[in-house]
């Protein structure tokens, strides 16, 4: 080969090894998956750390302040963020003022705010107020509260809300720190989802930070005349004067629960485990909000009945806020994986039987939810694909309850030691970082399946439609029980008096209640009634399947009618409200359900609101 030759030769070597490393350094910035529900560009440029200033203003209803960013970038040229229903002020770039675009409006999704930056642009300030259209906050005034003598202010940010009070990359995958300076009136309580203070400031300013990094959908804030109560040196309660020590007994069981979680699958990590009632309005039976849950009034049953909740919103600690799902459609990563771990928690605590009694319960309610599904099956499916749609459209029984089963069917089959293993070596090395589903599939398969040995269809699971053959089955022999009795008493060998003196616990209970017979005469359903007394049952479980089961029987005895509607009145926790609704509806009923609703929609948070307005199709 003459010397021409051999330079052509190496200047090809040289140009290809450069576009091979160019390719790979393409590939290895492209760090952040597509999130087609965030106007984000990432992996251009990126927040990792936030620093809010804010005012909390209860007489106008609003938020007013700045957010300032800590930015990365590969010489971007501009930064976008997510902005919903805001005013914006102005911007500035490390000091000065530059000039920002508001994109156009979805309805879902929001503006793209477009901030201009350079290479070198360390710090992005975003001077903001909310508006009355601002769909994570509720301003409850003093009678929607407790105590009924002070404001109350919460916020939800799950799934993509957290871009209606703060302007923000609103994707899950985008971690990041924070630290906030939030002014109130002085006579009120301002709690995070951070580090947080255990009584009032004497002038209504507090500090937070959050040092662990987290997603926008977790950064949390609720404001009012709160008082906390310590359970142990790492756990304890916020709530109102008049609830303090009810909620205080109710979840007394916290560190136990802590202790049995870390037995599991590892240490906790986020320092403090505390827990916030807050009002009835509040839309989830609980939010998993780093170091502050925040829970509903409903759960406060006066005897630990429903607190399975607490172990839900504690095992997300590691799935879901310790590992995340990088996008909405990889929601079952979440909440798949935390039924699963809050069923050991609660079998850990309390039994085998009784976490097969609620395992049940969500087996039942996955049935209910395929049916609801016949018409659009891919909605069944694990993975999703919510691209042009509200990710709370995703967020049902199927993330969970599949989710849960896929868990459990997968730990019975390569049994529970090997399956612990794996869980808790995937939360260690996955800690403070996201998940897609195709990336946890091949996890899967590497570190557990193929090491053991085992086959596993994933695909099936994940990506086809209903519940595979090879579920897990879940017997019960208290259910069982219960389903006896329910055949005794429909043939008359059992009456409702002696039915009622059942020593049952909350979920026999349920369980009965749910499969009263279609075909019950109206005189055996009074009769339950009277003896039972459940059209004025105090637990709100027990009192939203009954009402359910008032309206599947066109019951009105018992002044019932009242009290259901008085229960949609006062309660907005989703699940409960829209199953009532929902009843009403399936069952021809559907100008009472909005005429109750037209009275209850203003008590109900947004995301309640969306949810109703659509199934009862109504618009205000």
């Amino acid at each position: 080969m003459n010397t021409l030759k051999i330079s052509a030769f190496l200047l090809l070597a040289c140009l290809i090894v450069s576009c091979s490393s160019t390719e790979k350094e393409m590939k290895e910035t492209n760090i952040y998956a597509t999130d087609t529900h965030s106007y984000a560009m990432p992996n251009e440029a990126v927040a990792k750390h936030l620093m809010l200033a804010i005012d909390v203003n209860f007489d106008k209803k609003i938020i007013t302040g700045t957010a300032t960013y800590t930015i990365e970038s590969t010489n971007a040229t501009e930064i976008v963020f997510d902005a919903k229903n805001l005013k914006i002020h102005k911007t500035t770039v490390d000091g000065k003022e530059v000039e920002f675009t508001l994109g156009t409006n979805d309805v879902v999704l929001g503006q793209p705010l477009s901030i201009p930056i350079k290479g070198n642009s360390k710090k992005v300030a975003i001077h903001y107020e909310t508006t009355d259209k601002t769909e994570a906050l509720q301003f409850l005034n003093p009678q929607q509260t407790a105590d009924k003598t002070h404001p109350f202010l919460l916020t939800q940010g799950q799934a993509i809300l957290t871009r209606t009070w703060i302007p923000i990359q609103d994707s899950p995958q985008l971690r990041l720190t924070y630290s906030a300076k939030v002014k109130v009136p002085k006579d009120l309580l301002a709690i995070m989802s951070a580090e947080n203070p255990k009584a009032k400031s004497d002038d209504g300013h507090y500090n937070f930070e959050m040092k662990q990094p987290i997603s926008p959908y977790l950064i949390a804030l609720a404001v009012g005349d709160l008082v906390y109560k310590e359970i142990s040196p790492r756990t304890g309660v916020y709530a109102e004067k008049s609830m303090i020590d009810k909620v205080h007994y109710e979840f007394g069981d916290m560190e136990k629960m802590v202790n049995a979680a870390e037995s599991l699958y590892g240490a906790y990590a986020w320092d403090q485990f505390d827990v916030v009632v807050v009002p009835p309005s509040f839309p989830f039976g609980g939010m998993e909000n780093p170091r502050l849950t925040f829970a509903t009034p409903t759960v406060i049953a006066g005897d630990r009945s429903l607190t399975s909740l607490v172990a839900h919103e504690l095992a997300h600690s590691w799935s879901g806020n310790l590992v995340t799902n990088a996008t909405w459609d990889d929601f079952w990563l979440n909440e798949g994986f935390t039924v699963y771990f809050e069923m050991r928690i609660m079998e850990a605590l309390y039994g085998k039987e009784y976490a097969n009694m609620l395992a049940s319960i969500g087996r039942q309610d996955l049935a209910e939810e395929i049916e609801n599904f016949k018409d659009s099956p891919e909605a069944t499916h694990l993975k999703l694909d919510l691209k042009g749609k509200n990710p709370d459209d995703g967020m049902n029984s199927i993330a969970y309850d599949k989710g849960y089963l896929f868990l459990r069917t997968l730990e019975e089959k390569v049994g529970r030691e090997k399956m612990d293993v794996f869980l808790k070596e995937y939360f260690n090395k996955h800690a403070f970082s996201t998940m897609t589903t195709e990336k946890f599939v091949t996890y899967l398969h590497t570190e557990l399946l193929a090491k053991n040995n085992v086959e596993f269809n994933t695909d099936i699971w994940i990506y086809k439609a209903g519940i595979p053959e090879n579920a897990s089955k879940i017997v019960s022999d208290k259910f069982q029980n219960v389903e006896n009795a329910i055949i005794e008493w429909q043939n008359g060998t059992l009456n409702e008096a002696d039915l009622c003196k059942k020593n049952w616990n909350i979920q026999q209970k349920i369980h009965f209640i749910r499969n009263i017979p279609k075909d019950i005469s109206i005189e055996k359903f009074t009769a339950l009634d009277n003896a039972c007394n459940f059209s004025n049952a105090t637990n709100s479980y027990i009192a939203m399947v009954w009402f359910e089961q008032s309206i599947n029987h066109d019951y009105h005895a018992n002044n019932v009618d009242a009290q259901i509607e008085n229960f949609l009145m006062t309660v907005g926790r989703r699940w409960y409200v829209s199953t009532l609704y929902k009843a009403f509806k399936r069952n021809d009923k559907l100008e009472e359900a909005k005429r109750i609703y037209d009275k209850a929609r203003s008590n109900y948070h947004s995301v309640t609101v969306n949810t109703i307005d659509e199934m009862l199709g109504v618009s205000y």
